[in-house]
């Protein structure tokens, strides 16, 4: 569905995603157009949609969609209320407008806020108001072996006055028997709540091998302090995301399926939710966990509950991209170089573009060891060899893209890591090379390249698909902990677990957009101490699109001290970018005359094996 939709988007030239195309006719149920034969599609997913909602709601929580072909008055659909980015539709094919698109933006950005924080109280409120670890079990009946002289003589003593026995006749009952009723009726909720909980948290971590892996991962995310509280403080909405894998480590599996529970697309208007109570604005499950991580980690490092992190609606997002864009700055002429791919590619070329600086060198982990392992993540989604273009606005609406003047991405990108190796493999003296793996819908392991067999083993390269990272991530694992097996063990559930003594894995990761599974990836780095991740994002020049990936990369190394981050738009100059990676890969301020030496001397001999 999301394929079909993006084609007919782009077919009808809306380049928003947000947007969906709309057609009215006469008799839209036999309309031919590919608008209505689209949303016939989606009224036949609504069966779905509806199995989905019933799994996720929380109490008090209403299930509603948008396929207005079954438009019911009771439908509960808040978003049918708002104006849509047509504005007054006829009955012909329409475009958006970027004065409605706009309304419906700031519209759709209130609406979510206000729902988020009535869906939050609403499922607060419905939380048990005692402590359900604290409720006593219930009474089982038991014969005491007295006699039945003595049990009749009691009887009698208890027996209820006439007026009791009048009320239970017409089924009338006392305020204390109606508040005591309650209060069993209550228990009884609560020992089956915390019943529920121990049978899933027992199905789920089903031996000490299990339970350690996942207290393990809750102390490296900072988010024991926060689940200990939520179990016992609100054990509804414990339940709720213990039943969706928020408090255990990513399945391996999912990284290697196309679909996954991490994967799930959200979208409010149309009724297809995510998994916590404030779930509306996210673009799908994985950013929301990933968000929910974030507001409830615990800095343990200053002892203080860490900053909100709250995401960019479209138009914040959009509009901090554009103050980004404001800050590029022109770079020191000591970075030149006449071999740069923008100046042999365009001789015409006037200048590199403009810059922006990246942030201060964060040296959080120890610099570079001997036992380290270097590797390459490299994209080769289709974007890469497409004709760099940037989108043209009209207020936060895309009208058009416009070419610009620069290499395609797979040249820079191959540029970047000839110039990244060769200086590298100078300073560390390696003689094998480094390990190169590609990605796009799958993984591809390309073995190790170096100077002697770069342009061999570039030429196997394959670029197009999709853009995965998380496939290549998992390849990237794989081969790490294979050849350092003596460190890790292997669990059937949650794939490689690093020992105390495990080697530092140190990757650069190209890439030239957001991965669809980016989000997914991001969270788990966060639980991961035995990797240190730079990467380098490339972008055409004065690309919105470009500086907004870069704002939620920077948001993410500013709360991993594991990832660094470093980016350039335009024509690059490919030796000011490699010597800022390779401050960051190396985990220290490499000086520029330390850097210029190791231009200048040769890379070592590398092994003939290779």
């Amino acid at each position: 569905m999301q394929s079909r939709l993006q084609q007919i988007q782009w077919d009808h030239q809306i380049f928003n995603e947000e947007i969906e195309p709309e057609h009215e006719a006469k008799h839209m149920l036999t309309c031919p157009c590919d608008v209505h034969q689209y949303k016939i599609r989606k009224q036949n997913r609504v069966a779905v949609l509806k199995m989905w909602s019933e799994a996720v709601m929380y109490p008090g929580e209403k299930y509603y969609h948008d396929c207005y072909y079954s438009q019911q008055i009771w439908n509960n659909n808040p978003y049918a209320r708002i104006i849509t980015p047509y504005g007054p539709v006829g009955r012909i094919r329409q475009k958006p407008e970027a004065r409605y698109h706009a309304r419906w933006l700031v519209e759709t950005i209130r609406l979510n806020s206000s729902l988020n924080a009535t869906a939050q109280r609403i499922a607060n409120q419905y939380e048990p108001t005692a402590n359900i670890w604290e409720v006593e079990e219930e009474p089982v009946a038991a014969n005491d072996g007295e006699g039945s002289d003595t049990a009749h003589n009691r009887s009698d003593s208890l027996k209820p006055s006439i007026l009791t026995q009048m009320r239970r006749s017409l089924s009338l009952r006392s305020s204390e028997e109606r508040e005591a009723a309650r209060q069993a009726k209550r228990k009884a909720d609560y020992r089956e709540l915390r019943d529920a909980i121990l049978v899933e948290e027992a199905g789920r971590w089903p031996d000490p091998e299990f339970r350690r892996i996942v207290t393990e991962y809750q102390d490296r995310l900072g988010l024991t302090q926060h689940i200990v509280s939520l179990r016992v403080h609100r054990p509804m909405q414990y339940l709720h995301l213990l039943r969706a894998g928020y408090f255990e480590p990513i399945p391996v599996a999912w990284a290697k399926q196309n679909s996954n529970p991490l994967k799930f697309r959200i979208e409010a208007a149309e009724g297809w939710r995510g998994i916590t109570p404030t779930w509306r604005g996210y673009e799908n499950t994985a950013e929301e966990r990933l968000y929910w991580v974030l507001n409830h980690r615990f800095e343990s490092t200053n002892g203080t509950e860490s900053r909100q992190w709250l995401k960019p609606d479209v138009i914040s997002a959009l509009e901090m991209a554009r103050t980004r864009m404001t800050t590029a700055v022109d770079l020191p002429p000591v970075y030149e170089a006449l071999d740069d791919i923008c100046q042999t590619q365009n001789t015409s070329a006037v200048g590199y573009s403009r810059q922006v600086m990246p942030s201060p060198l964060r040296a959080v982990d120890a610099p570079e060891l001997p036992t380290d392992n270097t590797m390459i993540l490299l994209d080769v989604s289709g974007s890469m060899d497409f004709d760099p273009v940037r989108p043209s606005y009209e207020q936060y609406m895309v009208a058009r893209y416009e070419r610009t003047m620069q290499p395609k991405n797979k040249d820079v990108a191959k540029a970047v890591i000839r110039r990244f190796t060769d200086t590298l493999a100078t300073h560390d003296q390696n003689r094998e090379g480094y390990q190169l793996v590609t990605f796009a819908n799958k993984a591809a392991s390309m073995g190790y390249i170096n100077h002697r067999n770069f342009a061999s083993v570039w030429s196997q390269i394959t670029v197009g698909g999709g853009t995965r990272v998380m496939a290549g991530w998992q390849q990237v694992k794989d081969l790490h902990f294979q050849r350092h097996a003596a460190f890790a063990t292997y669990h059937e559930v949650y794939g490689w677990q690093a020992g105390p003594q495990m080697p530092i894995l140190r990757l650069l990761l190209l890439l030239d957009g957001e991965a669809t599974d980016m989000d997914e990836f991001e969270l788990e780095l966060l639980s991961l101490s035995w990797v240190h991740v730079t990467i380098f994002l490339i972008g055409a020049d004065g690309c919105p699109h470009h500086h907004r990936h870069a704002n939620e990369l920077q948001r993410i190394s500013e709360v991993n001290p594991h990832v660094a981050f470093v980016d350039a738009q335009g024509n690059t100059p490919e030796r000011y970018v490699t010597h800022e990676l390779l401050k960051r890969h190396l985990g220290y301020e490499v000086t520029l005359s330390e850097f210029e030496e190791w231009e200048r001397s040769a890379p070592p001999a590398y092994e003939t094996s290779l």
